[in-house]
């Protein structure tokens, strides 16, 4: 009997879940694996040789392939990563062959003020600590690689700097003449530190680094992690990460990771990284987590690799995109099925009542602070108003020519008037609509969910991508920021314009692919705009290129690649247990 989770936290209820959990033996047996193709972490958590299984599989009919997205989430989130398991524990309890893939979470959320992206009450992947602290340690790979990369760079920088071309060429370096105040990477570390975001290394004297200012972004941020997400196989990513860009030399030329000849290196770090990782839901289907969150700042998705390995082995297999439709749904729509070549069946876009209220002109919702009362109240008006906001995600999904599902994902405070009128809108709107109660009902209370995503997988659909590689960088940024975000237009601010220009000129650049950084709490840039906000212009202050990923990376308002952790974080109430050594308090 699985605890009520109006009485207990997800984490208590994933420690009783996990009392029961499937070994990863009997999970492999089940998916039908051959032995060598499961690379066990214990008895619960095991990589997948991905190679292996895909080759083995490749005449297989694939699943039928379903995403997971949301509308505009407030700071508090919507249940997406709850929704996606809810909806691989309905499809089970409707005896479906399925298998989810969700992203692996940040240190930074999982010890601020998130949580640790699991799901949530009796929708949840376990076992939940594993998954929480680091899991298999790919995370701890990426930052590795990535900061490698900085570590041949500056190393460089200060050998340059104290020998002659006759030394260099003795250490058989090439001067590669790196402009300090043009360095495109900074480090990485999986916290939330705002202290980092702008900091000066190589103080003291000439054998302690070459001073310069520098900087910090979050780990999950980084291009390697993007590389992870979009990579389909090991080959493909040793030939992404010689391709990263570093640095400009002081003709503005690039510095690669490869000119560092750290780009091996690099890879050596990331090869067991590559294989996804097996883990299972709270009712025990099985559960692919692989890459990393925030399609905020980064693609924000769960990787090819995991999702080709899911549509081989089960009949249905259920991905997610980070945050609302406008962010992680257009990118995984323009960008990881154009890496893939596969087309979605499905996208559900996840809503609550609480966030329609938001939207509709309910008060604030600031993270760590108790919710206002007012939320716990029927305003069917609000929910009217702030409908607004799912109809422009759905029209978005519809743009792409998927089928979408709305997915009510019901508190035990919602009302029956409130609900009726996100059906009755969403169907106006053209879009199956289904009320889910898996948060406290687990599987049983998404079997409509199930229904609906299974109805909208059987009817075609007409998948299209939003633009051409063709289609110039500005064109592309303004297709996106009038079609998705609803903007009048773009401005730019004169470096972001002249990067604009000059990638557009440059044969290569000019055929990566565009992903997005803006805020994810409005359509806009401003994350204090809620609903649909009209008479706006996306204001794009800088333009990053991410080659090895194989996608320029513009960046809209202020929204900073290292987060800040709050007054209240997560981490003052995470504990073990010293008798049994049993994490508590994760969420």
């Amino acid at each position: 009997m699985s605890l009520d989770p109006t009485k207990h936290q997800d984490w208590e209820i994933a420690e009783d879940a996990e009392k029961n959990m499937k070994t990863v033996y009997q999970l492999g047996e089940e998916l039908g694996l051959e032995k060598e193709e499961l690379l066990p972490h214990g008895h619960y958590v095991a990589k997948l040789d991905f190679a292996k299984i895909v080759k083995r599989l490749e005449v297989k009919p694939d699943a039928k392939y379903i995403d997971v997205t949301a509308i505009t989430p407030t700071p508090l989130g919507e249940g997406k990563s709850t929704s996606a398991m809810g909806l691989v524990q309905g499809l089970g309890k409707r005896g479906r062959r399925v298998i989810g893939a969700i992203r692996q979470p940040s240190g930074g959320p999982t010890m601020n003020i998130k949580g640790s992206a699991a799901g949530g009450g009796l929708a949840q992947c376990i076992p939940l600590t594993p998954f929480s602290l680091g899991l298999t340690g790919d995370i701890n790979a990426i930052m590795n690689a990535h900061n490698l990369a900085m570590v041949a760079l500056t190393s460089r920088m200060q050998h340059e700097n104290n020998y002659s071309d006759e030394i260099l060429a003795k250490k058989n370096l090439k001067r590669l003449d790196i402009n300090p105040k043009n360095v495109e990477m900074g480090w990485i570390l999986d916290f939330c530190a705002q202290s980092l975001r702008n900091i000066i290394i190589g103080l003291g004297g000439k054998m302690d680094g070459f001073p310069m200012q520098s900087k910090f972004a979050i780990a999950v941020s980084s291009e390697i992690m993007a590389i992870l997400a979009v990579a389909t196989s090991l080959k493909d990513m040793r030939e992404r990460m010689g391709k990263i860009v570093v640095a400009y030399n002081k003709n503005g030329d690039p510095v690669t990771t490869a000119d560092l000849e750290v780009d091996g290196a690099m890879t050596a770090w990331m090869v067991e990284a590559l294989n996804p990782n097996l883990m299972q839901s709270l009712e025990g289907q099985p559960v692919l987590v692989h890459a990393g969150p925030f399609a905020n700042i980064a693609i924000g998705q769960s990787s090819i690799i995991a999702d080709r390995v899911g549509l081989k082995l089960a009949d249905y297999h259920v991905t997610e995109s980070g945050f609302g439709a406008d962010i992680g749904f257009e990118k995984f729509w323009n960008l990881k099925c154009r890496f893939s070549g596969l087309k979605p069946n499905c996208a559900v876009i996840v809503a609550t009542i609480r966030a329609l209220k938001c939207h509709g002109g309910g008060p604030p919702l600031p993270p760590g602070k108790p919710m206002d009362s007012a939320y716990l109240e029927e305003h069917v008006d609000w929910v009217e108003k702030g409908c607004e906001n799912l109809v422009h995600h759905i029209k978005t999904v519809k743009k792409a020519g998927i089928n979408p599902v709305v997915c009510i994902n019901s508190f035990y405070t919602d009302t029956k008037d409130e609900t009726n009128a996100v059906r009755r809108l969403s169907e106006v709107a053209g879009a199956r609509v289904a009320v889910s109660e898996h948060w406290h009902k687990g599987g049983d209370g998404a079997l409509e969910f199930a229904d609906a995503v299974v109805d909208a997988c059987e009817e075609e659909n007409n998948f299209r991508f939003l633009y051409e590689l063709d289609t110039p960088l500005r064109k592309r940024i303004e297709l996106i920021a009038k079609e998705v975000y609803g903007a009048d237009g773009v401005s730019y601010t004169p470096e972001a314009e002249a990067k604009a220009i000059r990638m557009e000129q440059d044969p290569e650049l000019a055929k990566l692919g565009t992903c997005m950084v803006k805020t994810h709490l409005s359509l806009s840039h401003d994350p204090t705009k809620k609903g649909v906000p009209t008479g706006w212009t996306l204001p794009v202050r800088d333009i990053l290129t991410y080659k090895g990923a194989g996608f320029v990376v513009p960046v809209a308002g202020a929204i900073s690649l290292m987060p800040g952790t709050a007054s209240d974080p997560a981490y003052r109430r995470i504990d073990v247990d010293v008798e049994t050594g049993k994490v508590k308090g994760l969420f």
